[in-house]
């Protein structure tokens, strides 16, 4: 079993910039980040599994996802934060690689934390 722990939410002017940390318990090939805001779907933000990162194309630019293998931890750098970013953020994390085209689909994550809140105002 798995345990994820994120860190680093809380709210931002539009402009401004979060780094979310995702610490893992155990081993994992495919880490990635997810968002839900209220009332709408949970959407894959960024993923990283075999050296492959894989973005959704509203954070392109934006966003980088990076992960310290040492520590096993996950981190997602967000600037030129929109309102629009506003959600709960939650780290996922699984011990295959499915391959690039299915590396934002949350059915393809085994673990997950409890998620850390961003809010960014305008």
């Amino acid at each position: 079993q798995v345990q994820l722990v994120e860190s680093g939410g809380g709210s931002v002017q539009a402009g401004g910039s979060l780094r979310l940390s995702c610490a893992a318990s155990g081993g994992t090939v495919t880490m990635g980040w997810f968002r839900q805001a209220p009332g709408k779907e949970r959407e894959g933000v960024a993923a990283l599994g075999s050296g492959i990162s894989s973005y959704v194309d509203s954070v392109k630019g934006r966003f980088t996802i990076s992960r310290d293998n040492a520590k096993n931890t996950l981190y997602l750098q967000m600037n030129s934060l929109k309102p629009e970013d506003t959600a709960m953020y939650y780290c996922a994390a699984d011990p295959f690689f499915y391959g690039f085209s299915q590396m934002l689909r949350a059915d393809r994550y085994k673990y997950w934390g409890q998620g850390t809140q961003v809010t960014v105002s305008s």
